[in-house]
């Protein structure tokens, strides 16, 4: 073997241990129905089909059979939650009732990802979903047409999840050297339900949600979801360690990502070179998340504010000064359900880990 054909391979060898594949389909389930609004010109739904192609991120590493379970419930997940926001929106409901259904979502996916196995198996897609759809107005009887946008995009990014397995069949006997191995076990935790451990983390998640949409609200910011966004993003899974290491990462990725979105942003460039930055940063976004958060932020946090911007036009110093207030405040927040779980653990043991409800490692903590 020449050098040349050596150094190709060693490349090759590099770049399989990274999550192209995921990163690959991820940021097509987000750049082609983007493309698609603003071509038939309603790039004002860009929110809803956002929350669709998310359904894409799910399933990573996993044998097709468990991630059709998988990433079946995730879609059906992220169409519940935009849905319900779209119906909040359109009925005009209040705080109070907006809070009862956030609770009631976060308590719900929670239970149902990690009884499913889902990963990752934090609310943070649906509530984020959730949130943006009821914030944005719906004034012109198009509730259906936005969620079919978003219903289009998560069959869409189901079908992308799934073509893996197609794919690697029509390798063949070249599909272990083309591709990664799909080692992650998800077993699905029957009586996942029982475990206290799971109740405290719906607990940690419902309050620290409420609260830091309280504050934010309190405070007249303009986009109050990032509050509650960035606390439930702090806190991890049940049954993973945890600390809050994620919260500084997600306020120093989130201030270096927001330099980034000023520099997108500012020349004000066409909307054809905003849905390929999308694009670019989600595929960025997938390959570093699992290796480092803060740094993934740096991609993540350009791409919400390039959806909200193409979504919901507002003025560039308000959108930024908001995404990095509000993202402080719910960080805040989550440390301190982080702090308060761990002191109640403390003063509560909580029973050992059984085969029905296994400890886990901790799991990508994800955005946005």
């Amino acid at each position: 073997m020449n050098a040349a054909a050596a150094a190709m391979a060693g490349w090759w060898r590099s770049a399989r241990q990274l999550d192209l594949e995921v990163a690959f389909r991820a940021a097509v389930a987000a750049a082609v129905p983007l493309a698609i609004l603003v071509a038939v010109g309603r790039i004002d739904w860009a929110a809803y089909a956002a929350f669709g192609g998310m359904t894409a991120i799910f399933g990573r590493s996993e044998p097709y059979r468990t991630r059709l379970r998988t990433v079946t419930a995730a879609a059906v997940v992220q169409l519940a939650a935009t849905g319900l926001g779209i119906l909040l929106s359109a009925s005009g409901a209040g705080p109070i009732i907006q809070a009862a259904v956030l609770a009631l979502v976060v308590a719900a996916v929670i239970v149902a990802y990690n009884m499913l196995g889902v990963t990752p198996a934090t609310p943070l897609f649906a509530v984020f979903g959730l949130l943006v759809c009821a914030a944005l107005p719906v004034d012109d009887g198009t509730g259906w047409q936005r969620w079919g946008v978003a219903a289009a995009a998560t069959v869409f990014a189901w079908l992308l999840a799934m073509s893996g397995w197609l794919l690697r069949r029509l390798a063949g006997r070249h599909a272990r050297r083309l591709f990664r191995p799909l080692p992650r076990t998800t077993p699905v935790r029957g009586r996942g339900h029982t475990d206290p451990r799971l109740w405290l983390n719906v607990a940690q998640n419902v309050v620290a949600a409420l609260a830091a949409g309280a504050i934010a609200l309190a405070l007249g910011t303009g986009h109050p979801y990032w509050a509650v966004v960035s606390a439930v993003a702090v806190i991890p899974p049940a049954r993973a360690a945890h600390t809050v290491s994620r919260a500084v990462h997600r306020v120093l990725g989130t201030i270096a990502g927001v330099a980034v979105a000023a520099l997108l942003l500012w020349p004000e460039p066409s909307v054809w070179l905003l849905v390929a930055a999308v694009a670019i940063c989600q595929f960025g976004a997938e390959v570093l998340v699992g290796r480092h958060y803060g740094t993934a932020l740096v991609f993540i946090t350009p791409m919400a504010l390039t959806v909200a911007h193409l979504a919901s036009p507002a003025p560039l110093i308000g959108l930024l000064g908001d995404r990095v207030l509000e993202t402080v405040v719910g960080a805040a927040v989550g440390v301190l359900a982080v702090l308060a779980a761990r002191r109640f653990v403390e003063s509560v043991p909580m029973p050992p880990p059984t085969t029905a409800t296994p400890s886990i490692a901790p799991t990508d903590p994800r955005r946005p």
